[in-house]
This record gives C-alpha cells, structure tokens and sequence, in this order.
C-alpha cells in the first residue's frame, strides 16, 4: 500500500503556455489531501483527477503571484455551485486574507451563498498545522526580495512567500514553491526527505544540481523538478542530461502536467 501520493496538476512557470498549466498541486498523505498553489486552470485539473469538491480537506497558498493563485476564485465558484459542504481552511499569507475576501465578494462569491464555511488562517515561520492528519510546517523564502527592495516604498507590504515541509508519521515531503535562491531550500532538509519539490525558475541549474548533490546519501529519496523557465524547458532533454550527469544516482524527474508520483 502506497504511503503517500502527489500529482502535478500544473507545473508551468509564469508565461503563459499552451501545454503547461499553472502551479498547483496535489498531496495525499493516508487518507488526507491537501492542495498546494491554484494556479490555472486548477479547477478542471482537478476534476480530470477525479477530485471531487468535497475531497479537498485544506488549501495552501505559497504567495500570491498570479500563476499560484490565478484559479483560486474560480475554484471557489465551483464549490459554491457544486455546494462543497465540508468547511475549508485556506491557509494564504497573511497580507493576502483581506484581499482575496474583498475580490471574493467583488466576485459576488458572497459567505452566504456557500454551503461551507471558508477560514483564512495566516501563514506563519514555524507555525505547524494540520490538515486532516498531515501536518504543514511553512518556511519563508526570500522570493519576493528583490521586488520589496525595488517597490516596498510605494507598495508598502510583507512581501510573503513560503515553502513547506509536509508530513505524517510515515512520510516527509519538502516542497520549495517560489525561492530566491538556495539558502531557501535548507530549512527543508534539515531531516531527511522522502521527496523534494523542487521549482527550477529562479536558481541556477547547475548550481541547485551541485547543492543537491553534496547531501548525504538517502538524505532526499527523490527529486521532482516543476516550474522550469521557458528558458530551461525549451531545451528539455539538455536540461536533463545535465541533471543526469549532475546527480548521478541520486533519482530525479522533470514534471509535466498530470504525472503522479507515489511513495
């Protein structure tokens, strides 16, 4: 019996692609299923999956650029029109609770037309929760830096941006989201891992190889590689061959949109 299982349903990056959708993910841990990032068009890849409205036992929003967050509000319509009765934790950062209540009224997604209850909870540095038996312990990343120096004056905000750590009694999961760079990925592997999500956008291929290589031997089982830049995906199979040649037996694959991995 599989301990745990995860599929991509978008493993895009920010462009817009006729093949890839945007990120979104999905985590079931035993009898626990929780969705990460939503981005678009999370709803029918959702149902393609065969996940029905009432499946979904908690969602996790790694930031709030549009390719994680895109599909969040048409998401939201289906359930109020499929009528999800189960009540929904939706844990976003912080800055971005009152937003997405605002544009989820502007959308006439009004509370009382849904048959559930919707909970915004902050994300927090080391604040575990649960959902359902997995237990989600956020770390945040510096992906948005560089965008708070340059605009934090005249966009006054946090900036947030989380990765996470996924896990039950049987499983460990690390997933990076958006990072900035590699020291982002250490409090992640701080124990040994199961699998690594792993974005390939905003670090250097061969530098994120080197750093994954220098871990010790089963400290990360397997490595999936999501969220490739245009750049990066349009010469695939060299991207590859350099991880391959990178990596050695370290196992590894590069994502593409339904894959399913099981633990």
């Amino acid at each position: 019996m599989s301990k745990a299982t995860f599929q991509a349903l978008g493993t895009g990056d920010g462009w817009a692609g006729d093949r890839r959708g945007h990120s979104a993910f999905l985590f079931t841990l035993k009898n626990s299923t929780l969705l990460l990032d939503c981005g678009e068009p999370v709803s029918r890849r959702l149902r393609a999956a065969g996940v029905q409205p009432d499946d979904l036992d908690g969602i996790v929003l790694s930031h709030l650029h549009c390719d994680h967050v895109g599909g969040f509000f048409m998401l939201m319509q289906g359930f109020w029109l499929d009528q999800r009765n189960r009540d929904l934790t939706i844990h976003l950062p912080a800055e971005g609770v009152e937003p997405v209540r605002r544009m989820l009224d502007a959308a006439y997604i009004f509370e009382e037309l849904m048959a559930c209850a919707l909970n915004f909870t902050p994300l927090q540095e080391g604040g575990s929760f649960e959902v359902g038996s997995i237990t989600v312990t956020p770390h945040p990343t510096t992906h948005l830096d560089q965008l708070k120096a340059s605009f934090g004056e005249k966009y006054p905000a946090d900036f947030e941006a989380f990765s996470f750590v996924l896990e039950n009694e049987d499983t460990r999961i690390a997933h990076s989201a958006d990072i900035g760079g590699l020291e982002d990925l250490k409090p992640l592997l701080t124990q040994p891992v199961d699998l690594l999500v792993c974005e390939l956008a905003h670090v250097e291929p061969d530098e994120l190889f080197a750093y994954l290589k220098d871990h010790p031997a089963g400290h990360i089982g397997q490595v999936a590689f999501t969220h490739l830049s245009r750049p990066y995906r349009a010469d695939l199979e060299g991207m590859q061959a350099q991880a391959a040649a990178a990596l050695g037996d370290l196992p590894h694959t590069f994502l593409n949109d339904g894959d399913v991995i099981t633990l």
